[in-house]
């Protein structure tokens, strides 16, 4: 296992291009996985650091999945539904679930010296159900009619239970740590930031902001501050903005 390369999928979103940015600049290897190469930045392209996979992470052989992951001491997903009709209620309906489901199976077949880190980017709409997080009764309704009319939600959800419930504290093989921004936004510098082991605001009726760089930047030093890690290790930590 390269203690310096990381697998990211999700790498062509608006926050995952942040995240293998921030990888970089701290002098990792990438491998990205992505349907789309030509939406990548054209740096990129040329840059030893970086190994670009044409694929589908659900769409290729369990043996390919677990060649990607073999060197990687790290694997994270920014995966996330389009925001178009088919992007949310099209298929595949389970997207992240799924790719996270076969990249921890792949790395539990590789059976790892030392475990392999796993970050989720996630959402703050999404609760810790290890911490039974307090929820109003207006919130747990809006989130209950969210599942039902908003499928990419769900996914979210079942996407962090797997790792809480199937994966679990004591794997020998994945470690994990779930990201929570809250309202996404724009930003071209990496501000200051706050970290919270349970939402401060409700999600629903009093969102914060968090922007995609942020996030980037504290999934990046997750992966390599063993220090930050282990602060986080197994929890669902939820970042904002810090308010002026």
């Amino acid at each position: 296992m390269n203690k310096d390369t990381t697998l990211v999928v999700g790498a062509s979103g608006s926050t995952g291009k942040h995240l293998v940015t921030q990888l970089l600049n701290k002098g990792e290897q990438v491998k990205v996985i992505v349907r789309s190469p030509e939406k990548l930045p054209d740096a990129w392209k040329n840059n030893s650091q970086i190994s670009i996979i044409e694929a589908s992470i659900l769409d290729v052989s369990e043996q390919d999945r677990v060649n990607y992951v073999k060197d990687c001491h790290a694997v994270a997903s920014c995966l996330g539904h389009s925001p178009t009709l088919k992007g949310i209620y099209g298929k595949p309906k389970k997207l992240v679930t799924d790719a996270v489901s076969l990249l921890c199976h792949a790395i539990q077949m590789n059976s790892p010296k030392a475990p392999v880190k796993f970050v989720l980017m996630n959402t703050a709409g999404n609760r810790n159900r290890d911490l039974d997080e307090p929820i109003s009764f207006w919130q747990r309704l809006v989130i209950g009619l969210l599942r039902i009319l908003l499928p990419p939600h769900q996914d979210n959800e079942k996407a962090a239970d797997y790792l809480s419930v199937e994966v679990g504290q004591k794997d020998s093989s994945v470690e994990w740590v779930v990201v929570r921004p809250d309202s996404l936004i724009d930003n071209d510098k990496v501000t200051k930031y706050e970290l919270y082991a349970s939402p401060t605001r409700s999600a629903i009726f009093d969102p914060g902001k968090t922007s995609r760089i942020n996030v980037g930047h504290f999934m990046a030093s997750l992966i390599t501050d063993d220090n930050i890690w282990k602060q986080w290790k197994g929890k669902m930590p939820v970042i904002y903005n810090e308010i002026a």
